[in-house]
């Protein structure tokens, strides 16, 4: 049986150069590896070693244009590839491209039997990503390009996602609304950028139902959260009995991040973390791939990782 807790992180993320005054930030990474040393945590994780995404894997979720369009950019040395807050430096598509690299060696340590679960500490987040549009800090969407290098290179058909990002993980929506194979949750604020994630979107075609999203209001808490994972998340995912359980590791909605009113707590990432890796045990083995998405306050985000890889350990 696999056992024990991996985790994804390599200095070359903290090179994705997004400015100084960009809640995105490489400090984000540091303060996560400061804290999990700190908890004496880091000791008892194993390092996977990466190498950056291949192509073909970038292209089974993204169109070529789409890579085209973030090498050419960062080449002729723009800063900002949206009309919002994707801002970038000349080494991002490489970064961008390790960071998916990274999910996808977590993958294969799980799917190997090597490792039981996998934290990806990288950077930028890729949630936003959709198959040709650089969108909210995201330039590829990591969880997509991972999920799909776990069935293409396992033949493993059915894959969970579950997004708890406080922000809708649109681009993982669009890129799998219409496949009947990955079933996409994701729990999120509304009204909140960027304003997709309404309950009516379930999927199309025959990926009708296999998306389902958990609107919540601003000022929700745990209770709330608890509420929708022990009602609807869990009885989800043992309808559809996943063969992986992939999570998009948002911790923005913690109370103390400024980018949205959602009232969670570290320990109450800690409680989520619990019941995904006891659904995981019950209905794949325990294998639970978690890549980190948003989190700007960087005591919470440091706390709240914290408490996500304790638990993760616990169950490994």
């Amino acid at each position: 049986m696999p056992s024990g807790t991996g985790i994804v992180y390599h200095e070359a993320f903290l090179q994705h150069d997004t400015g100084p005054a960009h809640v995105e930030r490489p400090s984000r990474l540091t303060a996560i590896v400061t804290a999990l040393k700190e908890a004496k945590i880091r000791e008892h994780l194993h390092q996977v070693i990466i190498d950056p995404a291949a192509e073909d894997d970038l292209l089974a979720v993204h169109a070529p244009e789409h890579l085209r369009f973030i090498r050419t950019s960062c080449r002729d040395g723009r800063h900002l590839l949206d009309e919002g807050d994707t801002f970038v430096s000349a080494s991002s598509p490489d970064i961008a491209i390790l960071a998916a690299g990274g999910c996808i060696a977590a993958a294969d340590a799980v799917m190997r039997g090597i490792l039981r679960n996998v934290f990806c500490a990288v950077r930028p987040p890729g949630h936003h990503a959709c198959r040709n549009r650089v969108m909210g800090f995201c330039l590829i969407n990591n969880i997509a390009v991972t999920a799909r290098h776990i069935q293409r290179r396992y033949g493993v058909r059915r894959l969970a996602i579950v997004d708890w990002d406080v922000h809708h993980g649109n681009g993982t929506q669009e890129i799998f609304y219409d496949d009947p194979d990955i079933l996409f949750i994701s729990i999120h604020q509304m009204p909140l950028w960027p304003g997709t994630g309404d309950r009516t979107e379930q999927g199309s075609g025959l990926g009708r139902g296999a998306t389902i999203n958990i609107p919540v209001a601003p000022g929700a808490g745990e209770s709330v959260y608890l509420k929708a994972f022990t009602g609807e998340i869990v009885p989800a995912l043992g309808q559809f009995r996943p063969e992986a359980i992939l999570i998009s590791c948002g911790f923005d909605a913690h109370r103390d991040d400024p980018l949205a009113q959602i009232e969670l707590s570290e320990n109450s990432f800690g409680l989520l973390t619990g019941i995904l890796t006891d659904t995981a045990r019950r209905l794949c083995g325990g294998r639970v791939i978690s890549v980190l998405e948003g989190g700007y306050n960087l005591p919470a985000l440091a706390a709240s990782a914290v408490q996500h890889i304790r638990v993760l350990m616990e169950q490994s």
